[in-house]
């Protein structure tokens, strides 16, 4: 899929349910196109212990390549730092993928908290991205997650905001449940 025009850095922000949705949703749109996919998933823990629909899919039908680098959300925990150095280590294995050029598409998905809270280096991150993001082989770029950064916000080729509107869990007290919210 290679040399199908300039890379693009994407980013679905916002309070709204839908940001890794469209991520995927993306990603299956590369697929199509024949294109490799890389899927690093920040912040959430082990997605076979989620019962995560979308990994299952890709990973077993699709055969996308697939990382975790978080220990759960970071309302749950007593400390951060397990969640910085998962975060870190999983921002050192997406400039391994990019460097590589093998990937048409990667996903970063919920990087903006890694991002916003500081977990890895914004500003190291950011240059990273801008100096790198003209080279050969470099593939398009997916961020998911709340919050964007400005800075992140300003390098992005597209930022689609998702508002909630309503919600089933919060307007009705209905649980998570599969196929819908994993």
């Amino acid at each position: 899929m290679k040399g199908t025009g300039e890379p693009l850095l994407m980013v679905y922000t916002g309070n709204g349910k839908g940001k890794t949705s469209a991520a995927m949703g993306q990603m299956m749109r590369a697929l199509g196109h024949g294109g490799k996919c890389a899927v690093a998933q920040f912040i959430k823990g082990d997605p076979e212990k989620l019962d995560l629909g979308e990994w299952r899919c890709a990973t077993q039908t699709l055969g996308v390549t697939w990382r975790n680098f978080g220990v759960g959300f970071t309302w749950a925990q007593d400390s951060l730092e397990p969640t910085a150095a998962e975060c870190r280590k999983g921002w050192e294995q997406v400039k391994r993928w990019i460097s590589t050029g093998v990937f048409d598409m990667i996903i970063l998905d919920e990087f903006t908290y890694a991002l916003s809270m500081g977990l890895v280096d914004p500003d190291e991150v950011l240059m990273w991205i801008a100096d790198h993001k003209g080279k050969s082989g470099f593939p398009h770029l997916v961020i998911t997650g709340r919050n964007a950064p400005e800075r992140l916000v300003k390098l992005a080729d597209m930022v689609s905001e998702v508002v909630e509107v309503k919600h089933h869990m919060t307007v009705q007290g209905k649980k998570a449940a599969p196929m819908v919210e994993f």
